[in-house]
C-alpha cells in the first residue's frame, strides 16, 4: 500500500490484523497518550514510521518485563540521538581518534505500555528534539538500526531457548518422578519377598521335623 494513496497500514505482528491510520498525502500522524496498538511490533512499525516523516531515526530502547514470566510489559522508543557517548581511555598506547559522536542527549520518545486489555498503549509522548530533523527519501535509510534488529532476534532466540530449557526441565522432573515411584514400588516388592524368605526360614525346621 502507497502512503501516498492516503493511509498507512501497520500489521500487527501479533494478532495478524491491520491496522489503519488515515492520513492525507502530506500530513503526518503523530502519537498522543493514550494511542493504542495491537502489539509492541505494531507500536514500533508506527513510531519507526513517524520518525521517517519527521525526521530522525528511531532507535529501540529499554524496556521492562515481567518477574513471572518474563514477557516484556512497558518499551521505550526514542531517537537515535539519545544519550551521550562516553569516551574511553585506553590502557596501553596512544588513544585512536574517536570518530564522530551521533549522540546529542536527544529526548524524544515514547513510552508504550501493555494493558489489561491486551492492547499496547502509549503513556508517555516527548515530541520536542534537541537537533535538526533531516527527512530523508524512505528507500535512503534503514527503518531500524541493525544493531537494534540483531538484540531483538537474540533476545527473541533466547526467550526460545528458556522456553524449551524449561518445557525440557519439565518433562525431566516428571521422568525422574515416573522413576521415583517405579524405584518405591520395586523396593516394596524386594522388602515383601525378604519378608517371605525370613517367614519361612523361620517355619523351616518345624515343616523338616514334620516330615
Amino acid at each position: 500500500m502507497d502512503l501516498d494513496e492516503g493511509a498507512e497500514a501497520i500489521e500487527s505482528f501479533t494478532g495478524g490484523e491491520i491496522l489503519a491510520f488515515p492520513c492525507e498525502a502530506d500530513s503526518i500522524v503523530e502519537p498522543h497518550e493514550g494511542m493504542e496498538f495491537e502489539s509492541e511490533d505494531a507500536a514500533k512499525i508506527f513510531y519507526d514510521e513517524y520518525a521517517r516523516r519527521v525526521g530522525f531515526v528511531m532507535r529501540v530502547m529499554s524496556c521492562r518485563r515481567s518477574e513471572r514470566d518474563g514477557r516484556i510489559l512497558v518499551r521505550r522508543l526514542g531517537c537515535n540521538k539519545e544519550g551521550y557517548c562516553v569516551s574511553i581511555r585506553g590502557k596501553f598506547g596512544p588513544v585512536r581518534k574517536p570518530r564522530p559522536s551521533t549522540r546529542e542527549g536527544c529526548k524524544a520518545m515514547i513510552h508504550i505500555k501493555f494493558n489489561k486489555s491486551g492492547k499496547w498503549v502509549i503513556t508517555r509522548f516527548v515530541k520536542e528534539h534537541n537537533h535538526p530533523l533531516v527527512v530523508a527519501p524512505r528507500e535512503a535509510r534503514q527503518t531500524m538500526d541493525e544493531k537494534d534488529k540483531k538484540i531483538q532476534e537474540l533476545t527473541v532466540e533466547l526467550r526460545n531457548k528458556k522456553r524449551l530449557c524449561a518445557a525440557y526441565q519439565e518433562q525431566l522432573t516428571a521422568f525422574m518422578k515416573i522413576v521415583e515411584e517405579h524405584s518405591n514400588q520395586l523396593s516394596k516388592k524386594v522388602q515383601n519377598v525378604v519378608n517371605n524368605l525370613k517367614e519361612y526360614e523361620s517355619i523351616e525346621p518345624q515343616l523338616l521335623q514334620q516330615r
